[in-house]
């Protein structure tokens, strides 16, 4: 179950914001390169946890106001959001562990 996502400004209140599970939002560019190492280790959580968690991306040139919104100031950003909040949040590119524990800490 479950593969990561992509989400727009358009579809982030009903996939991120409305969701009955926790959602982890990587916030992400096509030129960053640390972006491109976190991407397998999302589809792999994804693949793992997906019954407990969502995984979504979100390419912040193409949907600026939802970045805007979170303030997001570097990609990639990953944010885990419950209950329409933002619960925590690290920038940079992080190991799956750290992931994991950001996710767990959530549920």
């Amino acid at each position: 179950m479950g593969a990561v996502k992509p989400v727009t400004d358009g579809s982030f209140v009903g996939d991120v914001l409305q969701s009955d599970k926790p959602v982890l939002v990587e916030f992400w560019a096509e030129w960053c390169m640390p972006c491109r190492k976190v991407a397998p280790l999302l589809e792999e959580i994804a693949g793992e946890m997906g019954d407990k968690v969502s995984i979504v991306k979100l390419n912040i040139d193409e949907n600026p106001e939802t970045a805007r919104a979170y303030r997001v100031m570097s990609v990639p950003t990953l944010t885990v959001f419950k209950g329409g909040e933002p619960v925590q949040s690290v920038a940079g590119a992080r190991p799956k562990g750290t992931l994991v524990k950001m996710i767990e800490a959530a549920l």
